[in-house]
């Protein structure tokens, strides 16, 4: 009896035995992770971003080119520079509005018998039909003939009857008279209208 029961005790104890082996050869086979291993090999969501930031070169900004401004000259501007310097280039290439208003400059010059201001009308040197005159070549040469000399009855009554609508260009240029021997001549002299000569 106490045999039969030293065996049973024999054969609980090597039961005992082997089971306790089993948990230890499981705990022993089951790999264990430490929790800094478990942060290392984790990727957060922040973490990617930020490697797929420095993944990703920047991209260089291209600075806009601005496009060449080319300048075009209007025609309209090209006639008003033409315009501001006098730029006629005959007499046929005078208005009849320019020529009828330089015409009554004249007209008043003459009729004021003002010789300064019939000077500053004409263009030098000047052919003046009085005896002993000829061309006059300056300004000053033109003031010394005298008002009286230069505005004689005949030319003054021919300019004060020319009719200024009846002004017609030219190759001498535009003609101020009633019709007679006596007149004072205007024409395109370096771009511009001047007087040009005076017969008597």
């Amino acid at each position: 009896m106490m045999r039969k029961m030293s065996i049973w005790a024999a054969v609980a104890a090597a039961i005992i035995m082997v089971s306790g082996c089993g948990q230890n050869t499981e705990q022993e086979t089951t790999p264990v992770i430490s929790s800094q291993e478990t942060q290392e090999t984790a990727e957060t969501p922040e973490e990617t971003e930020t490697t797929k930031q420095a993944e990703t070169p920047e991209q260089e900004e291209t600075p806009a080119v601005p496009k060449e401004t080319i300048k075009i000259e209007t025609s309209g501007q090209s006639a008003q520079e033409n315009d501001s310097t006098g730029g006629y280039e005959d007499n046929f290439a005078v208005d009849s509005a320019a020529a009828v208003d330089f015409g009554a400059k004249i007209q008043e010059a003459v009729a004021e018998k003002d010789l300064e201001k019939l000077a500053n009308l004409t263009s030098f040197p000047v052919y003046v039909g009085l005896e002993g005159a000829g061309a006059v070549e300056t300004k000053e040469e033109f003031l010394a003939l005298g008002a009286d000399q230069v505005f004689t009855q005949a030319l003054t009554d021919s300019v004060a009857a020319a009719n200024l609508d009846a002004l017609s260009p030219s190759m001498a240029g535009f003609v101020l008279s009633d019709g007679s021997a006596a007149n004072i001549i205007f024409s395109v002299q370096n771009g511009k209208l001047a007087v040009s000569g005076i017969n008597y």
